[in-house]
């Protein structure tokens, strides 16, 4: 079992940054593979970014996203993060955080077992 709470959301002028953090209890972090997806109002919960377990040195993006966003992990803190940079109007939408025991890439919102209860990130105009 393992549990994740999402935090650092909030309020960003469009061109801002934000750092979202997630972190996770149990002690085998390290093997589970990460993601972040996100969900605006009346549209589906759709992926961000993704990061494989153990070292984490794969990540994978969404178009919408990459060269944007960074995901990493920290497992001595049993944390993975979300940098999101040059952030625009069309990135608001509540963000979470996700968990699955797979080694692989995972994209689709079926393929995680966990998740964590959402933070909501708004950029302005």
């Amino acid at each position: 079992q393992v549990q994740l709470v999402e935090s650092g959301g909030g309020l960003v002028q469009a061109g801002g940054s934000l750092r979202l953090s997630c972190a996770a209890s149990g002690r085998t972090f390290s093997s589970y593979a990460m993601g972040w997806f996100r969900q605006a109002p009346g549209k589906e919960r759709e992926f961000v970014a993704g990061i494989v377990s153990w070292s984490g040195g794969n990540t994978y993006y969404a178009h919408s996203v990459k060269g944007r966003f960074t995901i990493s992990r920290d497992n001595a803190k049993n944390t993975v993060y979300l940098q999101m940079n040059s952030l625009k109007p069309e990135d608001t939408a509540v963000y979470y955080c996700a968990a699955t025991g797979g080694s692989y890439y995972y994209t689709r919102v079926g393929e995680y077992d966990y998740w964590g209860q959402g933070t909501q990130v708004t950029v302005s105009s």
